[in-house]
């Protein structure tokens, strides 16, 4: 752990294992942080906060980001081989969740020092004269960051960095399967940045409660998490007692509505490698599939055929698009929803099971069930597995109205040969982002996030820099 500028283990030396998904071997252990740790953590970060200059020299957090960058980037392959280790992500797909993060720590430390902390409101009249009102925005305080397993590297980057730039102090936990990412990078701030003690801490843990301290602690301003909605309403619920600023970006059950016009041969062997790439453990992955009746069997056919030749296997292995789940538990979950949807008149296409050719290692075949209906739990929870569901359609009213029937709303996907129409039909999805034929809404400098519960507030671009900071009104003589 980094607490209070000092790398650590836990009092008494307690441990946890870190399995290897791809073998179900042990590869090494870390630290079993307790509530006590957390306890330090926060301490040291308010402590920070308060009394340091860090909330309010822009230069100097600069200085620090462009360090941490470049240590970094002289460290990223080790990184990469600790983020195959843990999560089991194919070497192939490392580039997204590696170099990209560290290229965004180079884009937040520029954007923070760009970024306007005073703006000119203007002379008002008021009774007793002219009042000349200025805006301030101000770090919002002690943040702590919770992350998930799924894409590690890059979510501790992306929930902490525009946090720490914006002036803030920072605690990250992050999640138990994929504690050395967490690690990794605090002993980077650690040991190559000028960050001071307490700005920066990380609290290594497998214990469940010691998240649940870090969203109750009174001493903490905001709370920032990506993960499931059902952890998400506990931390909102644990940070209510004290209203807590909370930013979330939760689960996601998104539509790929393929209109009538769209060139099936371009779309979808798209969506199937985005239902397969990542194992399928992704929120903003476009599961449930709405194709045109007229054009259903002919869908069908193109999604078997790439989902049967997708290339999965060794992470480790140069080509492989799809390694395995992240836990025997997981891999459960995915296969117990696969058999939720055949018992409710689903058919499986291809996949449905274990490969044959993988008996080690926590694999799903890449699985496509057809004839779904929309109110199955297959089609209304979160699979997070190589999974895509199939249900045809009538008119176009019908598929958006297929589609907004989740209690999710974080992503979605239009295929057309009229992007004017795509566009109109993706206006009508109750979702905060969508993609319009393959060309991806999510990026660094463009607002991502989930309506309904699939979250509250935004991440990248210039909303996801405020929501670290808080404004404050003066009012001066004019």
């Amino acid at each position: 752990m980094l607490i209070d500028g000092e790398l650590r283990l836990t009092a008494g030396g307690a441990t946890f294992d870190v399995v290897h998904p791809a073998t179900t071997e042990v590869a090494g252990q870390a630290t079993d942080g307790t509530v006590a740790d957390m306890d330090c953590a926060v301490g040291a970060a308010r402590r920070a906060f308060d009394g340091t200059d860090w909330s309010r020299d822009v230069e100097f957090r600069y200085h620090c980001l462009i360090q941490l960058a470049d240590a970094l980037e002289e460290q990223k392959e080790h990184l990469r081989r600790v983020l195959i280790t843990e999560v089991g992500c194919p070497v192939s797909v490392t580039g997204s969740q590696i170099d990209e993060p560290i290229n965004e720590v180079r884009h937040w430390a520029e954007h923070g020092r760009a970024f306007e902390y005073v703006t000119d409101n203007g002379v008002h009249e008021t009774p007793l004269g002219p009042a000349h009102r200025k805006v301030f925005y101000e770090a919002a305080g002690v943040v702590g960051a919770i992350t998930p397993w799924n894409v590690p590297f890059y979510l501790n980057i992306a929930e902490t960095m525009p946090a720490l730039m914006a002036g803030n102090t920072v605690v990250l936990k992050p999640a138990q399967l994929t504690p050395w990412s967490g690690s990794e990078l605090g002993r980077i701030v650690a040991e190559r940045t000028d960050i001071p003690a307490g700005v920066f801490n990380v609290v290594v843990s497998n214990a469940n409660e010691v998240g649940a301290a870090l969203s109750a602690d009174p001493r903490v301003d905001m709370i920032t998490f990506t993960g499931s909605t059902a952890t998400g309403r506990a931390i909102l619920a644990a940070g209510a007692a004290t209203v807590k600023k909370t930013l979330l970006e939760l689960g996601g059950k998104s539509a790929h509505i393929v209109l009538d016009d769209a060139d099936l041969s371009a779309s979808l062997p798209m969506a199937a490698m985005m239902g397969c790439v990542m194992s399928g453990q992704s929120c903003i992955l476009p599961s449930r599939i709405l194709l045109p009746r007229k054009r259903y069997d002919e869908g069908l056919a193109i999604l078997a055929a790439s989902m049967a030749n997708f290339p999965v296997g060794d992470p480790w292995t140069p080509g492989i698009m799809q390694g395995p789940q992240i836990s025997q538990t997981q891999r459960e979950k995915v296969l117990g929803l696969i058999r939720s949807g055949v018992e409710s008149g689903a058919r499986v296409i291809t996949g449905g099971g274990v490969p044959g050719n993988l008996p080690v290692g926590y694999y799903v075949q890449p699985t496509l069930l057809a004839d779904v209906d929309p109110n199955a739990r297959v089609a209304q929870e979160e699979i997070f597995g190589p999974v895509l569901t199939v249900t045809p359609y009538d008119t176009e009213d019908e598929a958006v109205a297929i589609a907004n029937n989740s209690i999710y709303g974080l992503s979605g996907e239009v295929s057309s040969a009229d992007v004017d129409r795509a566009v109109s039909v993706a206006r009508r999805m109750r979702t905060g982002n969508v993609t319009i034929n393959g060309r991806s809404h999510f990026g660094i400098r463009s607002p991502f996030g989930g309506i309904k519960q699939s979250g509250l507030g935004r991440r990248n671009g210039e909303e996801g820099f405020r929501e670290y900071l808080e404004s404050k009104t003066v009012g001066m003589p004019g």
